[in-house]
């Protein structure tokens, strides 16, 4: 039987995830069976007994998955937290296989979650992945909203906010994640695309390793600052679309004189949408936009037409010929 975790981490958690979602009448947690989740859910079941679900993902993708999901099930059944092992099939296509396997993890929990009755996920993100998805973000320019990294409340992805995801870790090391995992007894298990360097976030992991300068949790307090000026310029953005945007005839315009840029970018893209609501240009393909639209031209991007000038007019473009 697995040891329970010190009654001092355990009231962490509590805190941690109470800041998130209160105190929650049930939890669903995924448990890959890696150290973080099984870290995760040993704390959820400690702070919560009797209120946690748990569901393991097989992908599919590796020759152990199988076996590593049975043994979280046996974990869980030790435990007597009830477990659903959810297999998918994962599309390798876009943006890679992780990216792919993230699409069908969440959509395999969301519709376990719905089954069982479940509105609240928890993850085992922490302060580690939090550094290293700032630092890859930064190395790509992204903007404010990349920087921003993971955030710590939300929707599960496509559930158009019916289903809530929280990260309770997101303020723990992983060191102190597998040490909690070592101290109950438990043989994590090992996914080998963490140290496959074709990947990278492994990369830049190794590199973080050699850094010892690098602070960490401080990384990731920055990545939830920043997490804050985005939600602070989505709250800016709402009232600003209604004053400076327009319908008419089946197009939308809008007045972009005097906007200091990056608001200027994020009304251009709900324009985008409002037009095509599928839009999701990348940052270059939306910057080439706004500069052809301020120097007077015209540009078609994600289906849309847009025609610069005085105003900027967005509408469907006209199909193509054969």
């Amino acid at each position: 039987m697995a040891a329970s975790p010190p009654p001092d981490l355990v009231e962490r958690f509590r805190r941690d995830l109470e800041m998130l979602a209160g105190t929650p009448p049930a939890l669903a947690v995924a448990v890959s069976g890696g150290p973080d989740s099984l870290a995760l859910l040993l704390l959820a079941h400690a702070a919560l007994p009797g209120r946690v679900h748990a569901a393991t993902v097989d992908h599919g993708l590796r020759p152990d998955s199988s076996a590593e999901a049975l043994e979280v099930a046996r974990l869980c059944g030790e435990l007597g937290v009830g477990h659903r092992i959810l297999a998918v099939r994962v599309e390798r296509a876009g943006e890679g296989v992780q990216a792919a396997a993230r699409e069908a993890r969440y959509a395999a929990l969301a519709g376990w979650m719905e089954a069982q009755g479940l509105t609240l996920a928890a993850t085992a993100h922490h302060a580690d992945d939090q550094a290293e998805t700032l630092l890859m973000r930064l190395n790509r320019g992204s903007g404010v909203a990349g920087l921003a990294g993971v955030r710590s409340a939300g929707p599960v992805p496509g559930t158009a906010g019916k289903l809530r995801l929280c990260r309770p870790l997101l303020g723990w090391r992983r060191t102190e994640l597998e040490a909690l995992v070592r101290a109950a007894g438990l043989e994590p298990a090992r996914d080998p695309s963490n140290e496959d360097e074709a990947f990278d976030r492994v990369r830049l992991r190794r590199r973080l390793s050699e850094a010892p300068w690098l602070d960490v949790p401080a990384l990731a307090r920055s990545a939830a600052l920043l997490a804050e000026a985005e939600a602070a310029l989505d709250w800016t953005v709402g009232p600003l679309f209604a004053a400076r945007v327009a319908e008419a005839g089946g197009a939308v315009i809008l007045r972009p004189d005097g906007l200091p840029p990056e608001l200027l970018r994020r009304l251009v893209l709900l324009c985008l949408r409002r037009v095509a609501p599928e839009a999701s240009p990348r940052g270059d393909a939306l910057a080439g936009l706004i500069g052809r639209l301020g120097g007077g031209g015209a540009a078609t991007l994600c289906g849309v037409k847009a025609q610069g000038g005085e105003t900027w007019r967005f509408a469907p473009a006209p199909p193509r010929r054969a």
